[in-house]
This record gives C-alpha cells, sequence and structure tokens, in this order.
C-alpha cells in the first residue's frame, strides 16, 4: 500500500491564514500609510534577480546566503564530466544558476535607480514592500523568506533625510503601539577606528565580528577577530572603544579625543553630532543612543547606520537600515548617494502577537451572512445580497440549502454578528428575520433598515 506523504512547507516559511493576514495586513497598512505621509511613491521589483546584480553586495557572509536559482532547460548541458569533477563549488555554480531570489530590496533598487535613471526625478522617494528570502538557519524571528517594508531617498547627501526616516521610524511604532530603541553609529566612526587600533585593511573584518557583540559575547567577538588576522595589540586597543559608556554627548567627546588623527573618523563624529542636533530641533522623542557596536553586516553602508529594537520584547533588530554613498557606481551610476531603512514585518508581527498589540477589530469578516433553505430563498437572498453589497456591507449567502445548525455553526466559527433568515413569511411581507448572534435577539427588517444599521454602525 502506497504511503501518503503529510504535506508540508519548507523550514524557514509559513503560512497565514485569515487572522493572519488581517493583522499583516495591519501592519502593511499602517507603514504604508506613514511612508505616503512623507511624500514617498512605491515601486516594486521582480523576485528574482541576476546573480550578476546580487552577488558581492552583501559582503562574503551575505553571498553565502543567497537563493541561486537553476537555469532552466536542461542545466547539465551547460557542464561535462570532468568540469563536473574538476570545478570548485562556486565556479560549478557559476556555471549552471545565472539567476538568484532577491537578498533584500536595497541592492535591486539601486539597479532599479541606474536602469531608469532618465526617468526618474532626484531626489527619488521609494517604498517598496515585497518578500526577500535568505538560505539562513530558521530561529526565532528569522526566517528564510520574509516581508520587508524598504523606504529610501537618493540623490542627496542631505542628514535631514537621516532624521526623516527617524521620524518615520518614531511614528510607525507609535501607531502600532510598540516601544522601541533607535541605536545609531557611523561607518566613518568604525572606519576611524580601524585606524587608531592600526588596522584599517582590517574595517570589514572588524564591523562583521562586532556587529555580533549582542549575539555572541565579546569573548567570541575577540576571538573571531583573531581569526580574522588581528593582532593582539589591535584587538586590545579596541576594548576600551566597544566599553564606552555614558550619555551620547559623553560618547561622542570622547571618540573625538580617540578619533583626533583621523580625518575619517572625525567626520563620521560630525555627521553623527548633526542627526542628533537635526532630531532635537524636529522634536523627535525617540529613544536615541549612539552604540559602537553596531556596524550592520552590509559592506555597502558609508555613513550613518540604523537598527531598532523593542523593548518589551526579546527579539532581534525589527528595523535597520543606514546610508550608502555609491551603492548606484557598481552598476555604472557613480556619485548618487541615499539613505533608507527596512522594517521587518514578519519580526513585527511576532512583537505585536507576544505583547497583544492589535486592534480588536482588525479582522472585517462579513457582517451578515444569508441563510439558505431553498432555491426561492436563495433568489430572494441574492437580491438583497446585491443592495448590501452595493452599500459597502460586507455580505455572504450560504451556498446551498443546509439544515439551521449547520449555518448558524458556520456563523460562529467565522465571526460573522448577524444572520439574516428568509423563509416563505419573511418573502410575503419582502423582509427578511436577522438574529444577532452575540445577543440572539431575533426581529423582522426591511431592506432599508437593515442597510440603516450597517451604515448607522459604521459611520
Amino acid at each position: 500500500m502506497t504511503q501518503i506523504t503529510k504535506p508540508s512547507i519548507p523550514k524557514g516559511t509559513r503560512d497565514f491564514g485569515p487572522l493572519e493576514m488581517a493583522r499583516r495586513n495591519y501592519i502593511f497598512d499602517t507603514i504604508r500609510d506613514v511612508f505616503r505621509l512623507y511624500g514617498f511613491q512605491q515601486i516594486e521589483t521582480p523576485a528574482i534577480e541576476n546573480l550578476s546584480t546580487l552577488m558581492g553586495k552583501y559582503g562574503e557572509e551575505g553571498d553565502k546566503l543567497l537563493f541561486k536559482i537553476l537555469n532552466s532547460g536542461d542545466w547539465r548541458d551547460a557542464i561535462n564530466q570532468e568540469q563536473l569533477e574538476s570545478c570548485s563549488l562556486g565556479a560549478l555554480t557559476s556555471r549552471v544558476s545565472e539567476k538568484g531570489l532577491r537578498y533584500d530590496l536595497t541592492v535591486p533598487f539601486a539597479r532599479f535607480v541606474t536602469q531608469y535613471r532618465n526617468d526618474i526625478a532626484f531626489p527619488f522617494r521609494r517604498y517598496q514592500i515585497q518578500p526577500v528570502w535568505r538560505a539562513d538557519r530558521p530561529q526565532k524571528g528569522r526566517y528564510r523568506e520574509f516581508y520587508q517594508c524598504d523606504v529610501d531617498v537618493v540623490g542627496t547627501d542631505s542628514l535631514v533625510s537621516e532624521v526623516e526616516l527617524i521620524r518615520i521610524v518614531e511614528e510607525v511604532y507609535h501607531r502600532l503601539g510598540v516601544r522601541v530603541c533607535l541605536k545609531l553609529n557611523n561607518r566613518k566612526i568604525l572606519s576611524g577606528i580601524a585606524e587608531v587600533i592600526g588596522a584599517p585593511d582590517k574595517i570589514v573584518d572588524i564591523t562583521v565580528a562586532i556587529d555580533k557583540l549582542e549575539k555572541i559575547g565579546l569573548d567570541k567577538v575577540n576571538a573571531e577577530l583573531r581569526e580574522r588576522g588581528l593582532s593582539d595589540e589591535s584587538i586590545a586597543k579596541l576594548q576600551p572603544i566597544l566599553a564606552m559608556s555614558g550619555s551620547n554627548k559623553d560618547k561622542l567627546a570622547t571618540l573625538r579625543e580617540v578619533l583626533k588623527e583621523s580625518e575619517a573618523g572625525q567626520k563620521g563624529i560630525e555627521e553623527t553630532t548633526t542627526i542628533f542636533e537635526l532630531c532635537e530641533t524636529a522634536g523627535v522623542g525617540l529613544t536615541i543612543e549612539l552604540d559602537l557596536t553596531l556596524a550592520r553586516g552590509l559592506n555597502y553602508y558609508t555613513g550613518a547606520i540604523f537598527e531598532v529594537k523593542a523593548q518589551d520584547v526579546q527579539m532581534g533588530s525589527i528595523t535597520g537600515g543606514g546610508r550608502y554613498d555609491n551603492l548606484t557606481g557598481i552598476f555604472g551610476m557613480p556619485g548618487v548617494s541615499g539613505v533608507g531603512i527596512s522594517f521587518g514585518a514578519d519580526r513585527i508581527y511576532d512583537v505585536l502577537t507576544e505583547l497583544d498589540l492589535y486592534p480588536q477589530k482588525v479582522l472585517e469578516q462579513t457582517q451578515v451572512l444569508f441563510a439558505s433553505f431553498g432555491e426561492a430563498e436563495l433568489r430572494y437572498s441574492l437580491r438583497w445580497a446585491n443592495k448590501l453589497r452595493e452599500a459597502g456591507i460586507r455580505t455572504e449567502i450560504f451556498p446551498e440549502a443546509a439544515k439551521m445548525k449547520k449555518q448558524m455553526s458556520y456563523a460562529d466559527s467565522n465571526h460573522i454578528p448577524f444572520v439574516a433568515i428568509v423563509g416563505s413569511n419573511e418573502m410575503a411581507a419582502g423582509q427578511v428575520m436577522l438574529k444577532d448572534m452575540l445577543s440572539g435577539e431575533q426581529r423582522l427588517v426591511s431592506e432599508e433598515e437593515l442597510i440603516n444599521i450597517f451604515t448607522t454602525h459604521q459611520a
């Protein structure tokens, strides 16, 4: 006897039922409304990009997490047995795979800006809400398929853009009811630190390692720095910088002295100071912390870098981003500065679920169900249902004649608040019997009365 395999989905992906989708749409709608409030326009890019677009933009570790797609047709035609046995994995992959699933929305956006440069008015303010894919190990808050909600400004190096993004973060989480802290750093400060500890050529190794400080602890970070070729002397010089404490002003004052010999470091301090000053001028009430261990491993950030964490839930970053001065340069369009942030919708979903912050009526279910007991009653209900839908009332008709108990059970299971019952007496009177599923009360109503019940309640 053939054994039937129980269907499943890949690890790191999720199904979403009606309630989950209603909650996700609440998040998307909230974020989208704030993006539009600040004058951003929506675009979309394909789920699949050429690997030449994606590779080399996320650092060595990021490249390993790209989902690669086998070439269509018989991909084996591209290689022979000798090549199969002699090629390295990387070389073999390049022969049989030319496309991949997008890792994030920023690199495809840079490709978009370059490709359509003649059709775009700069500065260009765009937002994008789409899924991305990463071949990561699934764990709490980390998925292989997840949605990002990105907002970027390209074509200006004004730090006002950073402040507007911080305001967007503040507004989104205020509307969602989540207390958050925004951590801020600057890649120029990190470059300055690499200079003063005597390892300017190790900036990428340093940032990749210290970005893991909160996850793996100082000892393991130091061990990784050694593995990446930093001397014990450089690592020792780094320790007091990583342990720096005090207010944001205190940290900046200390950094000015520590990085006084680094031009890049001083520039980063100047930019960070200006952002804090502009936030104060703009009346930003969000908690902002200068965090020198914040590195964000992506190689394309060149200025301010952001990371947002919920204060009441143990969860990784739920929003992050930064400034990139020449991302489009890799596509043949140098000198275009941009800054952006990305809201992780799936992590935000988990935060709202854990804190039980969804509105009571987030699921816009059917408002009234017409019970069905026969052909004549069904035809009568169809005419009524059309009128209600024209009035904007969410209406269902039970599709087949069934016992009253089954239809009432259906209404209960789907949280439908009212059931319209139609029989010969109701049809003769031009009415329906409306049952309130919460109170159990029933009353005869006309078409006009039925519409008024819902339109008055909605108003």
